[in-house]
């Protein structure tokens, strides 16, 4: 019963209610009872003065019975509720209108009696009754005399024994019933407005958890609500609650769809690199056993057999070595030494170390950074990996005299560096695929697929000379790894560039 919310909220609002409920009944009640003192005791305020000043109570310090039993018999005929009491200016009790067994104070505390007859208290003022042992009542009092020494006070009680009893039935009766009344009345309004409130709120909570419950366990997610219709970006909590599912449930979808794509990449990895360590390592196997079966070859056969092992036990040393290079960067043992270099020292030092390969192949290779006075933050190691790595692809895919150019262009606060070529450039449909692992474009072998995995995504994988197709991966990862992100332009037949921006240096 009280595991929703709407039924904690319910008994919630239901205890609250009815302490409000019991406090301003006794508020009510307690203030009545006050409002009725103080009416009484202002419009009785001068009785006792008023009646000291006609009657002569006590004459040579002795009561006046003859005066007292006049002034007791018209008071019970004017109003029978009050009692009248004689004190003596210590405020024992000299006289009294009611039977001595009823009489259980021989004397009152004076204190209020001369606050009300001075005019020190505020009204209305309670004394002590004397046929109660802890009881006050209201009172009227006056000196006797008006004038003069002092001898004692009248003290009258404004609401007798008798008028106790009568009071309470009538406010029983009348003030009680009607307060009950009003406060039964205010109590189902409360509750009925109280409860209409709570379901409407209620409603979209009990929305909001349905939706997170479809999304965590259905498993057709077509046929149910799996987002909540927040209508407002910045509405109340119940909506910015929602709001926030949203995103997170997005999130959640993109990452497994991210999960699904990595899966997929990884059984494609798996299948080109068994491809591409078991071509070297076939040739390797082939050319070892031809040359320890042909015993008769020349001085010459065996070396170009020699050369053609040693050639592939590279090939296969450098595709293990940039494997691991990769599987380093991608892991979080990989961490950036960032220091302050010059970028154009870099390049010409890079330039310098391919110039006897271009030569070779009549490739023009241009380095165009004569400032060096632009320095950048970075792991000098990483980003000379990344501008060789585009230089050897830039390489390949350049014919003989053609040209490469390496520089930087400044521009603000960021220098955005770049390798072209006017090679053959990458086709337009094959942009998008040239970051990722094992992947190769070959132009004797365009438009040939190699298989498939087995959620059919065709592997697009093309072989090219000693290229392991991990080049352009290890260098997108280390411009991700500086924060930043490469870029490729390319026209077939017409050339390719490779750029990447970083944040100048401001020492």
């Amino acid at each position: 019963m009280f595991r929703t919310l709407y039924s904690k909220l319910v008994v919630t609002l239901l205890v609250i209610v009815v302490l409000l409920a019991g406090i301003g009944f006794f508020s009510l009640r307690y203030s009545s009872e006050m409002y009725q003192h103080e009416t009484k005791q202002k419009l009785n305020k001068t009785l006792a003065k008023n009646i000291v000043a006609s009657e002569s109570l006590l004459q040579d310090k002795q009561v006046n019975k003859k005066a007292l039993e006049h002034l007791f018999h018209m008071l019970m005929e004017i109003n029978p509720s009050i009692e009248v009491y004689l004190l003596d200016k210590e405020g024992n009790i000299l006289g009294y209108d009611a039977p001595a067994e009823k009489i259980v104070r021989k004397k009152v505390n004076l204190k209020p009696i001369t606050d009300f007859i001075n005019n020190k208290a505020i009204l209305p003022v309670m004394a002590d009754d004397p046929r109660q042992t802890t009881g006050k009542k209201v009172f009227s009092a006056a000196r006797i005399p008006a004038k003069g020494k002092l001898e004692g006070y009248l003290y009258i009680i404004l609401g007798g024994e008798d008028y106790q009893t009568i009071s309470e039935q009538i406010k029983d009766s009348y003030i009680l019933s009607n307060s009950l009344l009003s406060l039964g009345l205010m109590f189902a309004f409360v509750l009925v407005v109280g409860l209409g409130i709570f379901a409407l709120l209620t409603r979209r909570l009990k929305r909001l958890t349905n939706i997170i419950g479809n999304y965590s366990s259905n498993e057709n997610k077509t046929n149910t609500e799996q987002r909540y219709p927040a209508r407002y970006k910045h509405g109340d909590e119940v909506e910015q609650l929602g709001a926030q599912f949203n995103a997170m449930a997005d999130r959640i979808d993109e990452q497994i769809l991210k999960l699904k794509k990595n899966d997929n990449q990884r059984r494609e990895l798996i299948a080109n690199v068994s491809h591409d360590l078991r071509t070297p390592l076939a040739t390797l196997q082939s050319y070892i056993e031809t040359l320890a079966i042909k015993n008769n070859a020349s001085e010459a056969e065996r070396k170009h057999f020699l050369d053609v092992a040693y050639s592939q036990s590279k090939r296969l040393s450098t595709l293990v070595d940039e494997l691991f290079e990769l599987a380093r960067l991608d892991s979080c043992e990989s961490v950036l030494d960032a220091e302050p270099f010059s970028l154009g020292e870099l390049m010409h030092d890079v330039g310098q170390k391919f110039q006897l390969r271009a030569k070779e192949k009549n490739i023009e290779l241009a380095v165009r950074c004569d400032d060096a006075t632009t320095w950048v933050h970075a792991d000098i190691a990483m980003i000379q990996r990344v501008l060789e790595n585009l230089i050897e692809n830039a390489m390949r895919h350049t014919d003989e005299g053609g040209k490469i150019s390496i520089g930087f262009d400044v521009v603000g606060d960021k220098v955005i560096v770049k390798v072209a070529d006017n090679g053959q450039g990458i086709p337009k449909d094959e942009l998008n695929h040239i970051f990722d692992r094992f992947y190769r474009v070959d132009k004797s072998r365009t438009n040939t697929h190699i298989g498939h995995n087995t959620d059919n995504v065709v592997n697009i994988t093309k072989l090219v000379g000693q290229s392991s197709g991990l080049g352009l991966a290890i260098s997108k990862r280390i411009v991700e790894l500086h924060g930043s992100k490469i870029k490729v332009q390319s026209v077939e037949n017409k050339g390719t560039v490779f750029s990447f921006p970083m944040r100048v240096y401001a020492a």
